[in-house]
């Protein structure tokens, strides 16, 4: 199953135009027009979006699609850590989980924000570290039968909330 998703990724186009389907797994859905898309960074994913913020000084939001081997109850802890709530608030406050089935997958999904801390690469010991405050990231694991695919859609908290219906509606429209 790794060394479909490696090949999945060797595979997959750099970048694309938005209007192209997103391929995940055996799935696909049309980006909304609004998403950007771009060079992936890594040859980890085989998508990534830039969703415009519409501020002056505000960061734009990002979406990637990433093959995965790990299931949700293994991933979403690590993920969740990241985070570090505002005052007064628990992790379990700020940090949703659910479950829906679209398209004859099964879509885990863990929406949580505060302040992020981020790195590119989280294993790499040399990846600069970022402490992003009043930041949002809905992680999606959609599974089918063995093959896994992660979604991530990231950025500051008001950007994520402006574009959540689309983004909604993308994973809704998986077929």
């Amino acid at each position: 199953m790794v060394r479909l998703a490696v090949l999945a990724c060797l595979l997959a186009p750099l970048s694309l135009s938005a209007a192209d389907p997103v391929k995940i797994g055996t799935l696909s859905a049309e980006p909304p027009k609004e998403w950007k898309a771009e060079k992936t960074a890594n040859r980890l994913r085989s998508h990534q979006f830039k969703i415009p913020s519409g501020e002056e000084g505000v960061p734009d939001a990002e979406l990637i699609v990433s093959p995965l081997s790990k299931k949700a109850e293994v991933m979403f802890p690590g993920w969740k850590a990241q985070f570090a709530p505002s005052d007064g608030k628990t992790l379990e406050d700020v940090a949703k989980e659910s479950k829906a089935e679209v398209g004859g997958a099964t879509l885990h999904t863990l929406d949580v924000h505060g302040t992020w801390t981020f790195k590119e690469r989280p294993f790499d010991p040399k990846s600069k570290e970022e402490v992003k405050p009043d930041y949002r990231a809905i992680w999606v694991i959609v599974t089918e039968k063995d093959e896994a695919t992660s979604v991530r859609f990231s950025g500051p908290e008001k950007v994520i909330e402006k574009h959540k219906k689309e983004f909604d509606a993308f994973l809704k429209a998986l077929k």
